[in-house]
């Protein structure tokens, strides 16, 4: 049998990926911005014959960046340490409000947000699903990206907004990140957002948008997509 060895690069880094992200035209609630399919971005990872578990749909608005994430497959409540977030299941956001992909390290346009389902102590598959109709505050964060020569302006703590449904195979979450929360955001002028995301779970892995690891995606801008924000 011919020995296979797999490729030097993974194929998602031989290509620069632009998806639309419509407009929502309605206010955010603890029930997100209620997005339906139309609103779901490509599930890239499918191209290095990966397997798809998280369901990510996004959206824009004069108020800032929505997201929802849903996630399936899982057979363990989701972990949740507020400490850390990188240790933790949830989602992870890198956004560039300039879209600038021929650098290598974050300046004061580009953000890192971690948005993480709350975790009931002692909690178990069974009990999740008894309260799977019920919507909880998710934990929020905006932190640092590793290397950046330049940061934006500081997040004031209760600026983002996040709900979590905990379901008894998985979670959703709800997101809003808002527009005072992203140093220049200005959807008139710069209609195109640097944008990657990764769902982290321990029990499923990795999940990203643009190349994942090992690729150091977590800071370097020129590895993420684009998101070319509707009207």
């Amino acid at each position: 049998m011919k020995n296979m060895s797999k490729p030097l690069l993974p194929a998602r880094f031989l290509f620069h990926f632009a998806a639309p992200c419509k407009r929502l035209d309605k206010d955010w609630t603890v029930n997100g911005g209620e997005l339906d399919e139309t609103y779901r971005l490509p599930s890239l990872v499918e191209i290095e014959g990966r397997g798809v578990w998280a369901d990510l749909r996004a959206a824009w608005s004069d108020e800032g960046v929505a997201l929802t994430v849903i996630v399936r497959g899982k057979s363990k409540p989701p972990c949740c340490d507020r400490s850390n977030p990188e240790g933790s299941d949830g989602l992870h956001v890198w956004i560039d409000t300039r879209d600038v992909h021929n650098v290598h390290r974050a300046g004061r346009f580009c953000h890192r947000f971690a948005f993480l389902p709350e975790n009931i102590e002692g909690e178990t598959k069974k009990t999740a699903a008894r309260r799977s109709a019920k919507k909880f505050a998710a934990v929020c964060s905006s932190l640092p990206i590793n290397r950046a020569k330049d940061r934006p302006r500081p997040v004031a703590a209760d600026s983002l907004r996040a709900y979590c449904t905990i379901n008894s195979d998985g979670y959703g979450l709800n997101v809003l990140i808002p527009a005072s929360a992203l140093t220049g955001f200005d959807p008139a002028e710069h209609p195109r957002l640097g944008f990657t995301y990764a769902v982290i779970d321990r029990e499923l892995g990795e999940q990203t948008f643009a190349v994942g690891g090992p690729m150091p995606y977590q800071e370097d801008p020129s590895l993420w997509a684009t998101l070319e924000l509707v009207p």
